[in-house]
């Protein structure tokens, strides 16, 4: 019998130790790894340390992968954090094409992560040197996202990264983790799985290890299992929450609105409805994601659409149910539609969407959000049937 086990196809540095035990271990019972390799030895901001991440070079290898039919196809290095997204980007698509499967590279799962969580602080954490964590940071910015802190090694030789010990590297985190939404460990010779795991039971952050990470992006685009549990909020429940960030993004998209919101009673998940589990914000609308100031199942609006388990459709605030004055005084909202989400019969949480000028909603619109509403209903299914008690942690 042909296994139907998913397969990972890994491009790796010469010199990593760090990633395929790790990546083993994170994958049992879920699927398989399999690793080809590039020479990298020593990293730096020089042109000979730039030149062994030829492009051609990983073609070649991903080519290789081929030959052991793997669903998906990654570059798990980061050079592309200080090398350049847009370069990232493009490997990726190269590496796509030789491969004929899907492909990602460390930096774009990273960098997933962030948008699924919705992270624009962001603490980092690397061996590398001042100059080439310093780089990362301008990258990271260049692509939305701020470093709030940054901590680091001063390492250039990359077989020494894997040596760095997980105390080491749990007290890097917590040090990195102030004035962040999230942690990321950028490296994958640098193992940061355990560490991450303990230090985001700590701190009440999400911490992304950037092998975690090049997993889990890999398992969604290879439509791997749903979770892995055991390793991380991110491998837990990542791919619900970038399920629900998809949502909101093609909700904004198809109303035109100024901000689409998801708001959902989700412990398991980390989510409650006193802040956004997921959203999309247009140019001139300010984030409402992390604000935890309203009772949200106090507001009249939230109670009427509870009540009669019904969109409510307001092109304006001239009738009731009125909503908070804050919605309208701090973040400038004239117009809504509020959707509930329904699971067993109870309302779990609501989709909002907004606009910062008076409008009416077309029946187009209408249909839009009730959309959003199966699919949400539907992600939430897809998580509860991979719910598991949390393993022990490694």
């Amino acid at each position: 019998m042909v296994s139907t086990a998913v397969r990972l196809g890994f491009i790796s540095p010469s010199s990593n130790t760090a990633m395929e035990p790790a990546v083993s271990a994170l994958l049992i019972g879920h699927g398989s790894a399999h690793f080809t390799r590039i020479g990298v030895t020593r990293i730096g901001l020089d042109g000979q340390s730039n030149d062994q991440f030829d492009v051609a070079g990983m073609e070649a290898a991903a080519r290789l992968l081929t030959d052991a039919r793997v669903d998906v196809v990654a570059w798990a290095g980061t050079s592309g954090s200080w090398l350049g997204v847009d370069r990232e980007v493009a490997l990726r698509d190269r590496l796509a094409g030789a491969a004929h499967v899907p492909a990602t590279t460390s930096t774009l799962a990273v960098l997933a992560a962030c948008r699924a969580y919705g992270i624009r602080r962001l603490g980092l954490v690397t061996p590398y040197t001042a100059g080439v964590s310093t780089r990362i940071a301008e990258e990271l910015g260049r692509n939305g996202i701020d470093v709030t802190s940054q901590q680091w090694c001063d390492l250039t030789t990359n077989f020494d990264f894997a040596a760095i010990e997980e105390p080491v590297v749990t007290s890097m985190i917590t040090a990195a983790a102030v004035d962040a939404d999230a942690v990321t460990v950028m490296c994958t010779n640098m193992d940061g799985v355990a560490a991450a795991v303990h230090a985001e039971a700590a701190l009440g952050i999400p911490v992304f290890d950037s092998i975690a990470a090049t997993v889990w992006h890999s398992l969604m685009l290879a439509d791997g299992p749903a979770a892995v549990h055991g390793y991380g909020d991110l491998l837990a429940n990542g791919s619900l929450r970038a399920r629900m960030q998809s949502v909101t993004d093609d909700l904004r998209g198809a109303t035109g609105a100024d901000r689409t919101t998801l708001r959902v009673d989700l412990p398991d998940a980390g989510c409650s409805v006193n802040t956004c589990a997921a959203e999309s914000c247009g140019p001139t609308a300010r984030s409402i994601r992390r604000d935890p100031t309203l009772p949200q199942r106090d507001l009249e609006t939230v109670r009427w659409i509870d009540r009669h388990r019904a969109l409510l459709v307001q092109p304006d605030f001239t009738a009731d149910p009125h909503p908070p004055r804050a919605l309208l005084e701090v973040y400038g909202v004239r117009a809504q539609m509020l959707a509930p989400v329904v699971r067993d019969g109870d309302m779990v949480g609501w989709l909002s969407v907004h606009s910062l000028t008076e409008r009416p909603w077309s029946v187009a619109d209408q249909r839009a959000l009730a959309t959003a509403v199966r699919q949400v209903e539907e992600a939430l299914d897809i998580a509860h049937a991979h719910a598991r008690p949390t393993m022990e942690v490694i």
